[in-house]
C-alpha cells in the first residue's frame, strides 16, 4: 500500500516514497492492456523492486469492443519488500474506456488514484457499459483522486506526423497511458523504447508512433507534476539476494523446467498437445526450443494428443503432455493405459474454473480429486503441485525424475493464475542441477517387459527394435512373471497391488514436510497447495507479527503425501485449509490423517485476497481465547 511518506528527489522533482503499491491496467481486449502490463513489469523489474503480476484475460476471443465482459485487465504488486502476491486491491487504476471502470472500479483502494481516457466516456460507450449518467460527471468518483484527460485525443496528436491510419494511430494509447504510469514512478523509458524498435523493425512509422505517444504521457505527467495536480512517487530497490533475474511466467517456468528434466534424464523429449486455454502456451513455448532435442506434435484432440506422448514414451524418449481440467477428462483412458504398461509420462494440468468450459480463463484448484482419484479402477499415479510462477520449473524437473526413475505417469498441478503471472526468477547454474540418469534394459537374459526394480518396483525399460527385447503391451492385463495377458483373477490381485505399492513406496523418495513460515508447533496450521501460497504466506506473515502463534504448511507432493505429514500437522490445536475449491485437499487429509480440519474455500475464479485468509485466521484465533 502507499502509506509511506519520506520526500526523495528523484529527476529534479520531489517524489513520495512507498513501500510498495498495486497499480491495474484495464481496457478493451483490442486494447493491448497485455502489452502494456507486460512492459511496466519489464522496467520495474530492471528498478530493481520484487513484484508479482496478474493478467486477467476475458473468457470471450473477441467480445464486442465496449462490453464489460470484454475487459482485459493486467494487475502488478510492486515494492522495496518481499512481495508474494498481485496485491488485494489496486491503489492506481488505468481505465481506457466506461467497461473497464465499471468492472474494475468497486476494487480499487478508496482514495486510490484512477487515471482513465475521458475521450471514450461518450453516450454510446456508457450506455454499452450499464452506466445511465456518466460517473466522471456524476460525483460517483467521490473518495478517489481522479485524472481525467483525453487519452485518444492526445495520442492521435502526438503520433499524427507518422502518417498512420486513424485505426493504428488510436492503437497507440496504451503507450501513451503507460508513459503518463512511468512518470508516476519514475520508470525508464527506454527498455520500451527499445522493445518498440525490435518488434516494429519492419515498420519504422508504427515503433515511432508508439515511441512518440510514451513520451507525450510521460510529458503530461510532468506537466501536471507541475501545475501540482497530483503527487509523483518512488519506490526503493528491494533487498534481493546477488545474482542474475529475470521476469518469468509460469508458462516460460514449465518450458524450461521439462527442457531442464529432460537434459538430466539424458533423454530426449516428446511434447503431444491440443490447444485449450490456458495450457496451450507450453506448447508454443515448446516449439521454439526444439533445439534441445524436442519433438513438438499439434495432435487433432487431446486423446491423440496423450497416445502420441505415451507413443514417444515407449519409444524411449520422455512423454510428455499438457492440457486443463476438460482435456484431462478426455485423456483419461490413455492415462490409465499409462499406468498398466507402466511408461513414463508427464501430464500438466493448468487448471482452471469448471466444470465443463466453465471459465475458461479464469483459475480455480478444482481438479485435485481428478487428479488423485479420476480413472477407473485402482489406477494410482504421482501428483505434485506448483506453488509460484517460478516453483514450475522446479516441479517440471521433479515430474521428469519420478515418471523415469519409477515408470509412471506423474500429473503436474499448476493453474491459470500460476500460468500467466510473472516474477523475478534468479536464472539456476543449470550444472547444478542434479542428474538423473534413465538406464534402459539392453541385456536380454532371462527377459521379461515386466521385470522390476526390487527397490523402486518400477519395471525395465527396453527400447523396442533392441535385438532380442522385443515385446508386446497394451491395456489388457498382463502376467506379472512373463508380461503375456493374463486373466488369472490373482495375478489381477498381485498386478494391482504391486502398481499401487510402487506409487505409495514413492514417499520415501520425496521430501519430508517442512513448515513453510512459523513454529514446528503451536496454535494454529494454515495449510495449501498450489497458487495459494503467496497469499497465504504473507497473511501468516502478517497475523504473526501481531504475536499470534500461526504457522504456513504448504504441501507440494499431493500424491503420495509426505510421510511425516500427518505427525506435522498433529502438532497444531487447529488446522485451516486454503484452497481455490469446495474442499478437496481438506477431504483427502481427513481420509488419511482423520484430522477435524476446517476449510477456507474460494471458487470466484479469483485468487485470494490476503485479507480474506489473514480474517480467517484472526477468527480462528479469537476462537482459542477462553
Amino acid at each position: 500500500m502507499m502509506d509511506g511518506s519520506a520526500p526523495l528527489t528523484v529527476e529534479n522533482s520531489i517524489r513520495e516514497e512507498v513501500d510498495d503499491v498495486v497499480v491495474r491496467f484495464a481496457g478493451d481486449s483490442g486494447d493491448g492492456i497485455q502489452i502494456t502490463g507486460g512492459q511496466f513489469t519489464l522496467t520495474t523489474a530492471l528498478a530493481g523492486n520484487d513484484l508479482s503480476t496478474f493478467p486477467d484475460f476475458p473468457a470471450e476471443i473477441r467480445a464486442p469492443q465496449g462490453t464489460t465482459f470484454g475487459v482485459s485487465a493486467f494487475q502488478i504488486h510492486f515494492g522495496s519488500r518481499e512481495i508474494r502476491t498481485a496485491g488485494d486491491a489496486p491503489d492506481v487504476l488505468v481505465a481506457l474506456n466506461p467497461a473497464a471502470l465499471k468492472v474494475n472500479v468497486s476494487d480499487l483502494n478508496k482514495g486510490g488514484l484512477i487515471i482513465v481516457d475521458e475521450g471514450a466516456f461518450t453516450d454510446r460507450n456508457l450506455k454499452k457499459a450499464g452506466y445511465t449518467t456518466n460517473p466522471l460527471e456524476d460525483n460517483a468518483l467521490d473518495g478517489f483522486r481522479l485524472i481525467a484527460v483525453d487519452i485518444t485525443k492526445n495520442t492521435l496528436e502526438a503520433v499524427k506526423e507518422f502518417g498512420l491510419s486513424q485505426k493504428e494511430a488510436v492503437r497507440c494509447k496504451n503507450m501513451y497511458s503507460l508513459g503518463l504510469v512511468y512518470w508516476l514512478y519514475g520508470r525508464d523509458r527506454e527498455p520500451t523504447i527499445s522493445w518498440l524498435n525490435a518488434k516494429f523493425g519492419k515498420r519504422l512509422e508504427i515503433a515511432n508512433s508508439n515511441i512518440a505517444a510514451v513520451n507525450a504521457g510521460h510529458a503530461l505527467g510532468e506537466t501536471i507534476e507541475a501545475s501540482g495536480e497530483t503527487t509523483s512517487y518512488t519506490i526503493a530497490p528491494a533487498e534481493i539476494k546477488p545474482g542474475l533475474y529475470r521476469t518469468i511466467t509460469g508458462i516460460e517456468a514449465i518450458s524450461y523446467g521439462l527442457v531442464a528434466g529432460a537434459n538430466k534424464a539424458h533423454l530426449k523429449m516428446t511434447f503431444a498437445g491440443y490447444p485449450i486455454t490456458p495450457a496451450s502456451a507450453i506448447l508454443h513455448t515448446l516449439s521454439k526450443l526444439k533445439q534441445f532435442d524436442i519433438i513438438t506434435f499439434q495432435a487433432e484432440d487431446e486423446i491423440a494428443a496423450v497416445c502420441a506422448a505415451l507413443g514417444g514414451s515407449y519409444a524411449g524418449t520422455i512423454g510428455v503432455t499438457a492440457s486443463s481440467g476438460p482435456g484431462i477428462a478426455l485423456k483419461t483412458e490413455a492415462i490409465g493405459l499409462a499406468i498398466s504398461v507402466e511408461l513414463p509420462l508427464v501430464i500438466i494440468n493448468v487448471q482452471r474454473a469448471g466444470p465443463s468450459t466453465g471459465m475458461p480463463t479464469k483459475t480455480e484448484q478444482s481438479d485435485l480429486n481428478q487428479a488423485v482419484f479420476g480413472r477407473n479402477a485402482d489406477s494410482p499415479l504421482v501428483v505434485i503441485s506448483a506453488s509460484t510462477p517460478s516453483d514450475n520449473f522446479e516441479v517440471a524437473i521433479e515430474s521428469i525424475r519420478l515418471a523415469t526413475k519409477y515408470m509412471t505417469p506423474v500429473m503436474l498441478l499448476t493453474d491459470g493464475y500460476l500460468a500467466n503471472a510473472s516474477e523475478p526468477w534468479k536464472i539456476p547454474n543449470v550444472d547444478e542441477i542434479a542428474e538423473f540418469p534413465v538406464k534402459f534394459l539392453n541385456n536380454s537374459d532371462n527377459f521379461s517387459p515386466t521385470t522390476r526394480d526390487p527397490k523402486t518396483l518400477a519395471r525395465n525399460w527396453p527400447i523396442p527394435g533392441t535385438p532380442n527385447l522385443e515385446h508386446r503391451i497394451g491395456g489388457i492385463e498382463k502376467s506379472y512373471d512373463t508380461g503375456n495377458i493374463s486373466y488369472d483373477s490373482s495375478n489381477h490381485q498381485k498386478m494391482t497391488d504391486v502398481r499401487k505399492n510402487k506409487i505409495d513406496g514413492i514417499a520415501n523418495d520425496i521430501p519430508l514436510q517442512e513448515i513453510t513460515r512459523g513454529d514446528k508447533k503451536g496454535d494454529i496450521a494454515v495449510v495449501g497447495w498450489g497458487s495459494t501460497f503467496g497469499p497465504i504466506t504473507r497473511a501468516v506473515q502478517k497475523v504473526r507479527s501481531n504475536g499470534h502463534n500461526v504457522s504456513h504448511i504448504h504441501i507440494r507432493h499431493i500424491w503420495p503425501l509426505p510421510r511425516n505429514l500427518e505427525t506435522v500437522l498433529n502438532e497444531f490445536k487447529v488446522i485451516i485449509v486454503v484452497e481455490m475449491n469446495t474442499g478437496q485437499l481438506i477431504t483427502l487429509l481427513r481420509s488419511q490423517f482423520l484430522i477435524d480440519a476446517k476449510g477456507l474455500n474460494k471458487v470466484s475464479g479469483q485468487p485470494f485476497k490476503v485479507s480474506e485468509i489473514e480474517a480467517d485466521i484472526l477468527k480462528a484465533v479469537k476462537g482459542l481465547i477462553p
